[in-house]
């Protein structure tokens, strides 16, 4: 299959390790010395529409992706687990 970079970035990346959704390709990294694609990068998810910034990038070694197909990559990659609600009544109430 060839693949261009504009098709690289409509692919939906997805863990194997816990099935979770981590994004669409925003960005790519290249080797210029080797010529070859070294990583792939998801941007975090924006937090608050955007106005308090976004969550941090996940970057994704070539070494770790394992199946791109037409519609989505596959990865192993396992996304740090965030709880929003236990650390917003972390606030209020302590264990």
């Amino acid at each position: 299959m060839v693949c261009r970079l504009a098709d690289i970035k409509r692919k939906e990346v997805i863990s194997t390790r816990d099935g979770s959704r981590l994004g669409c390709v925003g960005d790519v990294e290249l080797d210029t010395e080797k010529a070859q694609l070294s990583s792939i990068i998801v941007y975090g998810r924006p937090r608050l529409f955007g106005l308090l910034g976004r969550d941090e990038d996940y970057v994704i070694r070539w070494s770790d992706i394992e199946v791109i197909g037409e519609e989505t990559i596959l990865v192993r990659y396992c996304s740090p687990r965030r709880s929003r609600r236990r650390n917003f009544l972390s606030l209020f109430f302590t264990d």
